[in-house]
């Protein structure tokens, strides 16, 4: 195990559903404790994307594997008083994994109405590792002036950019590939044949 044991995965409403499930099958193996939340739109495109079923009442999901959500708990997105809303109880680190442009420009105004921008306040002011994958393209200059903010507040902004130059042969791989260098930001780094060997 790495030094990240109580990891946050969040999922908001961008395309690329498949980083977040690739992602989470890859923590789970590396870390104790992973808490997950999904936006509502985040749950909708994750449905449409990967057949993701998600229900806010029961707090249970579909999809992920077992053995992915035996490390996993689902938290409610507009949950104030779960553990991750409180920096007493911040979490490790942090992904938000889509993180739609939305998402990114209510964390850089400082609007912690949501476990989703709550949450990133909290990593943010107790310095812990924040990763941002963002799914937007092309950005205006509002989109690039909030990610400015957000970089020199501390986050790591990562545009959903996977590499080819590995010859991944599926979809899967692909994403492999990108979360790995995703995982690397919060300390969590797997080895994999998607690493430029030189």
């Amino acid at each position: 195990m790495s030094g990240v044991r109580n990891l946050l995965v969040c999922v908001t409403g961008a395309s690329g559903a498949i980083y977040a499930d690739r992602l989470l099958r890859a923590a789970a193996s590396q870390v104790e404790r992973i808490g997950l939340v999904l936006t509502p739109q985040g749950a909708e495109i994750a449905a449409h994307e990967i057949g993701w079923a998600v229900d806010f009442e029961a707090l249970e999901i579909t999809g992920p594997p077992p053995n992915v959500m035996a490390r996993v708990r689902l938290y409610h997105p507009n949950d104030l008083s779960c553990r991750y809303a409180s920096g007493s109880a911040a979490p490790d680190a942090m992904i938000v994994v889509p993180c739609s442009v939305g998402t990114t420009g209510r964390i850089a105004s400082g609007l912690g109405d949501t476990v989703v921008t709550r949450a990133a306040a909290v990593c943010l002011k107790e310095r812990r590792p924040l990763v941002l994958v963002v799914r937007e393209s092309p950005l205006s200059l509002i989109d690039l002036r909030n990610l400015s903010r957000l970089s020199e507040a501390g986050a790591v902004i990562m545009p959903a950019a996977p590499p080819f130059y590995s010859g991944p042969q599926t979809i899967e791989q692909l994403a492999d590939y990108f979360v790995a260098r995703v995982l690397d930001q919060v300390g969590l780094r797997l080895d994999h044949p998607g690493r430029w060997g030189g």
